[in-house]
Parts: C-alpha cells; sequence; structure tokens
C-alpha cells in the first residue's frame, strides 16, 4: 500500500470511484484469477472496506490502485482459506505470479476491458446474457439496473447473471480478444454492450444526470476495437453515433439541471471538436454497400448536427435514413422515431397514425406515450395530450425526464 498522506475525501466521491473503476479492477482481477466470481467477489469486497476506511482516512493518493491491490489481497486470503485442493493451491499461487504483482496491476494491459466483454459476449451465451454480464462486470451496473433496462423482474435478472457466469466458468471460455477471423462473427452483442453502456451514462436509470466515466468508458472501448477492426464499418459507425451524440452533451441540461429536448439546445454549445470526428467517420463508414443500423443512426445524428438551428434541420433527409434503417431493422422503436421524423414532413396527424398502431407493443416504454403528447398537443387535443403525459410519467423513474414531462404536463 502507498504510505503517502491522504488527500481529504470529497462528498460523493466513493459511489463516483466506483462508478469509474469497478470495470478496471473487474478486468485486471479476471486477467490474474482467470475467475469472474472470484475478481468481482474481491473487488466488491475492496470497495467495502474503501466505504469504511476513506471517510475517515481520506482518499488514498491512487484511489484506483488502491482498489485493485486490496482486492488483488482479499483474492489471495479467500484462496488460502479454501486452498484444500490442487486447483486452490495452484490459485493461490498465482496470485502470487509476476503476472498480478502491483505494478502489473497499475499498468494493466491496455484492452484488459475490451478483453473481458469478448469473454462476456462469447457465442456459447445467449445475447441477453451477454448484454447484462458485461453491463454488470464493465459498467458497475447494479443488477436492478440492468433488470430495469430489460424490463424484467431483478430477481430473474439475477438468475441470469449467475448462469451466465456459471457457464463462462465451466465451458472454460478464455479471456481475450478473439483472433482477427473470428472477430466478425462475435462482433455484434459487443456493439451492442458499448452503446447500452454509453447509454447509460448519457441518461443514467436512476440518478437523472450523466454518469460521464460510464460514457467515457464506452468511447475508449468503441476506440480501441475501431484501432482492432479499422475497415468495420459498424464498428465506425457505432464510434461515430457516440461522439456525435456526446458533441450535444454541454446542451443537455440547463443552469438548473433540467433536461433540455433537442429542438431547444444551444447549439452554440455543442461541442464542434467531436462533430466534426464524428461527420468525418459517418462519411468514412457510409462509402460500403447496405449500411448497418449504427451507420444509419450515426448519419442521422450527423443530420442533425449540420443544422445551425432546429427548424433548419432537413427532416426529409432523416426520414429517407429510417427509412433505410426500417427495412434493415424493422423493430417497434425504430418505427417509433421514424414517427418523428415523419412529423416534421407529413404532419402531426400522419405521424400520430403511425405511433398509434405501435401503441400494444410499446405500452411500457415512456417515449411513445411523451411522443403522442406532443402530436395531440400540436393538433389541439390537450385533454387527450395530458393522459399521454401521465401515462409517460407513469411509466420512467429517471428523475431529470420526470421533471421534464412533469413541466409540459402543467404547461398543458
Amino acid at each position: 500500500m502507498d504510505d503517502r498522506p491522504a488527500t481529504p475525501l470529497p462528498p460523493g466521491e466513493i459511489e463516483r470511484i466506483f462508478r469509474a473503476e469497478y470495470g478496471r479492477a473487474v478486468a485486471v482481477l479476471v486477467r490474474g484469477l482467470g475467475d469472474i466470481d472470484l475478481a468481482e467477489e474481491a473487488v466488491q469486497e475492496a470497495f467495502a472496506v474503501a466505504a469504511e476506511r476513506w471517510p475517515t482516512a481520506g482518499l488514498p493518493p491512487s484511489p484506483a490502485g488502491w482498489l485493485i491491490t486490496t482486492a488483488r489481497n482479499k483474492a489471495i486470503d479467500r484462496a488460502r482459506r479454501e486452498a484444500t485442493r490442487d486447483a486452490r493451491q495452484a490459485e493461490a499461487a498465482l496470485l502470487h505470479s509476476p503476472e498480478v504483482t502491483t505494478d502489473a496491476q497499475e499498468d494493466a494491459v491496455p484492452d484488459d476491458r475490451l478483453r473481458l466483454i469478448f469473454t462476456c459476449c462469447h457465442p456459447a451465451l445467449g445475447e441477453q446474457a451477454q448484454v447484462a454480464l458485461t453491463l454488470r462486470l464493465l459498467g458497475g451496473l447494479s443488477t436492478g439496473e440492468i433488470a430495469r433496462a430489460f424490463l424484467v423482474g431483478e430477481p430473474t435478472m439475477a438468475q441470469r447473471l449467475v448462469r451466465a457466469k456459471g457457464k463462462i466458468r465451466d465451458a472454460r471460455i478464455p479471456y481475450r480478444v478473439p483472433a482477427e477471423s473470428d472477430l466478425p462473427d462475435r462482433l455484434r452483442p459487443v456493439l451492442a454492450v458499448l452503446y447500452l453502456i454509453y447509454n447509460e451514462g448519457y441518461l443514467a436509470a436512476e440518478g437523472g444526470s450523466a454518469r460521464e466515466e460510464l460514457c467515457a468508458e464506452a468511447i475508449r472501448l468503441a476506440r480501441l476495437l475501431a484501432a482492432l477492426m479499422p475497415d468495420e464499418p459498424e464498428v465506425l459507425g457505432l464510434l461515430a453515433l457516440m461522439l456525435l451524440i456526446q458533441s450535444r452533451r454541454p446542451a443537455r441540461f440547463g443552469p438548473d439541471g433540467t433536461l433540455v429536448l433537442l429542438a431547444d439546445q444551444d447549439r452554440g454549445l455543442w461541442d464542434q471538436e467531436l462533430i466534426a470526428e464524428g461527420q468525418a467517420l459517418v462519411r468514412r463508414c457510409l462509402r460500403r454497400d447496405r449500411p448497418g443500423p449504427y451507420q444509419i443512426q450515426a448519419a442521422v445524428n450527423a443530420v442533425h448536427s449540420d443544422a445551425a438551428t432546429a427548424a433548419a434541420t432537413d427532416w426529409a433527409q432523416i426520414l429517407r435514413l429510417y427509412d433505410q434503417q426500417l427495412a434493415l431493422a424493422p423493430t417497434p422503436v425504430v418505427a417509433l422515431h421514424r414517427a418523428v421524423a415523419l412529423a416534421e414532413v407529413a404532419g402531426p396527424a400522419a405521424a400520430l397514425a403511425e405511433v398509434d398502431t405501435l401503441a400494444t407493443r410499446l405500452d411500457g416504454y415512456h417515449l411513445l406515450h411523451a411522443l403522442r403528447a406532443d402530436l395531440l398537443t400540436r393538433l389541439g387535443r390537450r385533454d387527450e395530450a395530458a393522459e399521454a403525459l401521465a401515462r409517460a410519467l407513469a411509466r420512467t423513474r429517471n428523475p431529470a425526464e420526470r421533471e421534464q414531462l412533469e413541466r409540459r404536463l402543467r404547461e398543458i
């Protein structure tokens, strides 16, 4: 441990460090241990010690290094206690090997977390299990947060996570980035995971404010993946999509912390460097025939970033892009997004007719009801709009979204 004096602990710092460092610590420990359960338990124990010690002792000079070292020591202690079989003795010996010394932990291989994503996204696991497990191990999301993202109960999600980790252990799924020839077949769930991690950070499920460490981590991992696969259009498309969305972050919340919708944002606050990088990636990846869904979504966001004002948005181009995406992935959520563009091109009545066809399939999705409310308001049907806003409020727990919906309801 570092014996230098500890620095004072800012309010909420332990939670922030947990969110920022959980994935890295688990990834580093998995590299040394080869056991996801043991690594996760050790990291959780280390955070429990930090929560007890840091408020009085202060923040150590290197919180990440302190956590990894403490977690490693917890794993060593556990292995010693349970070293009644050859396998446990070998595990204890591994923990003392140079591969997992403190220096190795501090200077972890840059793609440790990317290795863990590919482990979690192995084809032996179902796609939902792949995404859920990676959100747990890399994003540090709680079981409850992941359950809400999948619209299932927390006990159901807990069982899925236990089964997924057990399958990795029993099938001896390797902790590595696949060979180049295997990368394309393993790509889709990895991209889905990165985008879900980014979305969870962009508007946290519980807190209502952006969790910047998750956004930064998703973008960092997407950059690593793009370096591994520089000619894969969907990888470039996903990276472009996240950069273009991230460019709007400075304008997304008002001075009082309230959520600001895209049409009302101060576009002078948008990050022009991120926009330029994202648009360049869009131009690069759209040169291919039959663009994939991430490329199309990135192109939609590039059109938004081109418009100096909301009124100047080329909605006809956006509608064509959504038509293309709907042909590629005919899901109700894509159809709902298309309806937003349709309202600007063909009017709110045409869009409302499309949205109403989705009502049964997306009844639990608050954005469907929020969009209905907007369209009904534009049509002068204010009582119905108020009812739709009430339904939207009943379907979201996010404080920022709730406040914005409540404000609209008061205006009606």
